[in-house]
């Protein structure tokens, strides 16, 4: 059988099945947005993310300031979902021989703005040669609460930090490789490649939510990690999914509907989590899209009728 067989999330399961963890600090392993290791009381949390020339970026496309925003915020999300904030990390780095060297700072400069904007510091790490531009960055951070995947529970509501669908706009526009760009194509392209991560929201996720997921790889398809995980049915109000102006704008543009970006775009880095009814209150600014109920898998109210939708996300495979 071949990796492109099993896909991603095959691949990862396949894969955890050869290992097994021995060590009994580790308080969560495999299987959510973070690692989590308990020493003296205090959680830490571990996480880690790639971004590969020609898989995640397009090297004359995306400005080096941007990618190295990119690819802190993506791991601080993930240290975000599980309730936490981030504090150290290690990146590996690999760059082919005839790069120029002003690329690969500017690079380290986006870096550098991203950890002042999130309180956080590299420490170390490694550089080697490599045909692609290759950048990876493991992330730690602390938590008072671990907040998981596997929380929700029936009675409680499913809410939405922000709009989703942005990203996947922005990267189509840059795949268009067009001259230039309306205002709005503008904003969705920097949804794409300067994403921030809600870590506006790491206290109260922490205190409050009893389940959480970062969208990283499409609404629906997160959705479908959480439900799986809690082993609960989760039930969207399509209705109530928020449509962003500029998201309406490119999909009339170009003929698109905008519901397939909002549930199947990815790398929006958005959270999805669920709170109990007294707990709504400290979650204003979000948007409450759905109800956990007993059962399971993902389900679609239009119109007053109900169907189940396809748990697909984004795979690196």
């Amino acid at each position: 059988m071949k990796i492109k067989d099993l896909g991603e999330f095959g691949l990862i399961e396949r894969l955890v099945s050869v290992l097994n963890i021995k060590d009994s600090s580790v308080y969560v392993g495999f299987g959510d947005d973070c690692s989590a290791v308990e020493i003296k009381n205090q959680l830490y949390l571990f996480t880690g993310d790639v971004q590969l020339e020609g898989k995640h970026f397009i090297k004359d496309k995306m400005p080096p300031e941007d990618l190295g925003w990119k690819l802190v915020s993506i791991n601080v999300s993930d240290i975000v979902a599980c309730g936490g904030l981030p504090k150290w990390g290690f990146i590996s780095v690999g760059f082919p021989p005839d790069t120029d060297f002003g690329y690969v700072e500017k690079i380290y400069r986006g870096i550098n703005e991203a950890l002042d904007f999130y309180k956080a510091d590299i420490i170390g790490g490694n550089t080697t040669s490599s045909d692609q531009v290759l950048l990876d960055l493991f992330l730690v951070g602390m938590t008072e609460r671990f907040v998981s995947r596997s929380g929700a529970k029936g009675g409680e509501f499913l809410l939405l930090s922000g709009f989703t669908g942005l990203s996947r706009a922005g990267l189509e526009l840059l795949m268009m490789r067009k001259n230039s760009y309306e205002e709005f194509e503008k904003r969705l392209i920097k949804a794409f490649s300067r994403p921030v991560a809600r870590i506006d929201l790491s206290e109260k996720i922490q205190r409050f939510a009893n389940s959480c997921i970062d969208i990283s790889d499409g609404l629906a398809g997160d959705l479908g990690h959480l439900q799986k995980s809690s082993k609960v049915r989760l039930t969207i109000d399509k209705s109530s999914l928020p449509v962003h102006p500029d998201l309406d704008s490119y999909c009339k543009k170009y003929g698109k509907d905008p519901y397939r970006y909002i549930l199947y775009g990815g790398e929006d880095y958005q959270l999805a989590f669920t709170v109990s009814k007294e707990n709504l209150e400290h979650f204003k600014d979000c948007y409450i899209i759905g109800k956990v109920e007993r059962g399971e898998g993902i389900f679609l109210i239009e119109n007053k009728k109900v169907k189940k939708i396809k748990e697909k996300g984004f795979e690196h495979i």
